[in-house]
């Protein structure tokens, strides 16, 4: 099997090797890496292109700055891979967790895979949910994904995705930023897939560290989930 990692990046110059080097010691998986900086400013595309582009399979350059959406979109066509991940490029999820993910889908025989940061854990006390309203939308959104979409899932809105790579034929993905997440869950759902968690280990940054998801981004997955459930 091989396995696409597709890795959205914008700005995360402290953070990009480290996550390429923790990707590459995954030694038990064939892997092929297309990674997308998404016109980063603060010195990742000197990085990447100085120090990784030999080590990866795949590396684009967007030259505007459109979102983690868009830039997984670019990465769509590039794709060889049986089974495709999303992967942040900074530090909050951990590639040792691709073992536990892939088990799912090979040994359980599951079309998606999400990595639950909350699965078998206190919701409320996990410290790497760093703010209240992080923790309130979270919940609320997932509440709101396994009613309009009747699934059963604790973390909706995780980084870490796995699905079958037959699959991108078969959805349309149309939004730039981050509501790509609720933009897939909801598409994967139309087409009568039922997601299965796992969970996984979780990192969370703060605003300082570099958090870029805002409050903004709560409210329009909201409109991005009624949208699909509506018209799509």
């Amino acid at each position: 099997m091989l396995l696409s990692i597709i890795i959205p990046c914008f700005n995360e110059s402290n953070t990009i090797k480290k996550v390429i080097d923790k990707i590459n010691n995954q030694k038990y998986i064939k892997k092929q890496i297309i990674l997308v900086d998404d016109n980063s400013t603060d010195g990742t595309k000197d990085i990447i292109k100085n120090n990784l582009e030999n080590i990866i399979d795949k590396v684009i350059y967007q030259r505007v700055n459109k979102g983690k959406g868009a830039a997984i979109r670019a990465a769509l066509p590039y794709v060889k891979g049986d089974v495709v991940i999303i992967q942040d490029a900074d530090l909050e999820y951990n590639p040792s967790d691709y073992k536990i993910l892939l088990e799912a889908m090979t040994k359980m025989g599951k079309k998606v895979v999400y990595g639950s940061r909350v699965l078998g854990k206190p919701r409320y006390k996990n410290k790497n949910f760093t703010s209240l309203y992080r923790i309130f939308f979270n919940h609320a959104l997932t509440i709101l994904t396994n009613i309009l979409y009747r699934q059963k899932l604790t973390d909706a809105h995780t980084c870490y995705k796995v699905f079958d790579a037959s699959l991108i034929s078969k959805i349309k993905l149309i939004e730039d930023d981050f509501t790509f997440c609720p933009e897939f869950t909801a598409k994967v759902s139309k087409l009568g897939i039922k997601i299965h968690e796992v969970p996984i280990s979780y990192n969370g940054r703060s605003y300082q560290e570099g958090k870029k998801i805002k409050m903004s981004d709560g409210i329009r997955a909201v409109y991005v989930l009624f949208k699909n459930y509506i018209f799509n």
